[in-house]
């Protein structure tokens, strides 16, 4: 494949996912923390990996959300739902180190 195609694919295919998830997020109301991070940019793989902290700094500040049922992949798994207004209140808390997840977790107080 043309790298420059290569490069296109890829832009699009991450503007696709943030958008995906923030109209899923808008239209429900709440979303889990993987869904609000990829909202903001973020690929699936980086916000697993930054919604692991999320997660830990959340049950510091006893910040609980909804439990609710996500799917992945061909199973169901449990989850928990946030609203925007939540999930900034875990993001001031949060001291990321990575520049990339610093800018996210600016995006998501800004965000509610």
């Amino acid at each position: 494949m043309i790298r420059s195609n290569r490069t296109r694919r890829a832009t699009l295919k991450a503007r696709a996912t943030a958008t995906r998830a923030a109209a899923r997020i808008h239209r429900n109301g709440t979303g889990t923390l993987a869904s609000h991070a990829m909202a903001q940019g973020l690929s699936h793989r980086d916000a697993a990996s930054m919604v692991g902290t999320l997660r830990k700094v959340a049950v510091k500040l006893g910040v609980t959300g909804t439990a609710g049922r996500a799917h992945a992949g061909r199973r169901m798994r449990d989850c928990v739902r946030y609203t925007p207004q939540q999930v900034a209140v875990i993001a001031l808390a949060y001291k990321p180190r990575k520049p990339a997840y610093k800018l996210v977790a600016a995006r998501l107080t800004i965000a509610a």
